[in-house]
């Protein structure tokens, strides 16, 4: 039995190393040190319009094509505004819904894929996937900082110890975007519904100062901001994508 508990861990350990090379980071060059200060968090969101940053009747800059994919029971988004389709700068801004409307809580500056944007994401594209994806599952290295989404507390979230010195503390706080993978499991959970070419392991994570694998990376504060934010009875989701798609 002893054996058997040896192995099952083993290849827990084995399957998150698969999560974590088939997602984000794989050795990400160059970039700021993210030392958990809150380097990067504004007090609005992308500085195009003059449009209030309260009681908006819908997301800012969001068409029509992805507005419709958000569930009327969604009462959070996570608005990812990439700055262009080849590149990795964009900013996150957190809108909650109340009985007036779409506020803003909070927005950071960003990275995504260090390819881009693309709506038809393949494993190894380095590019971001555009659309709308539920937001049900979190973790990481550090204990649970108030998070309420379930919460998954492993040193198994710790990158290889061959990536990029600056991509240690990547994933500190992870949340994981409902991209070709199960909800309601670990992030580390390896399952691709679509099939492993379609990638997986996107996730919301702590930011190194550049692009990503595919992922979506947000300061520390941020980070702990949005965990202590998002709430599965408000059935959180984030809409991520270039300013061009997202218009659309």
């Amino acid at each position: 039995m002893r054996t058997a508990g040896r192995a099952m861990r083993m290849a827990a350990v084995v399957a998150a190393g698969l999560v974590l090379l088939a997602g984000c980071g794989g050795g990400v060059g160059g970039g700021g040190k993210d030392d958990g200060a809150a380097k990067g968090e504004r007090p609005g969101g992308p500085a195009r319009g003059g449009s209030s940053t309260t009681h908006l009747k819908h997301i800012p800059e969001v068409g029509t094509a992805l507005r419709s994919r958000i569930p009327a029971a969604s009462r959070q988004v996570v608005a990812v505004y990439g700055a262009g389709v080849n590149s990795a700068d964009a900013t996150v801004v957190l809108y909650d819904k109340g009985t007036n409307g779409w506020d803003r809580k909070g927005s950071w500056d960003a990275h995504n894929g260090r390819r881009g944007w693309t709506v038809d994401h393949h494993e190894g594209d380095k590019r971001s996937p555009v659309g709308v994806f539920p937001l049900t599952d979190a973790g990481g290295v550090l204990p649970d900082p108030g998070a309420k989404l379930p919460y998954t507390h492993s040193s198994a979230f710790t990158p290889p110890s061959y990536w990029s010195k600056n991509t240690r503390h990547d994933f500190d706080y992870v949340v994981a975007i409902n991209y070709n993978r199960v909800k309601g499991t670990s992030p580390l959970d390896p399952a691709r519904p679509e099939g492993q070419s379609k990638g997986g392991g996107v996730w919301l994570h702590l930011d190194h100062g550049s692009g990503t694998s595919a992922c979506v990376s947000v300061p520390k504060a941020g980070m702990r901001a949005l965990l202590r934010a998002l709430d599965p009875a408000r059935h959180p989701v984030v809409v991520m994508g270039d300013k061009a798609h997202l218009a659309a």
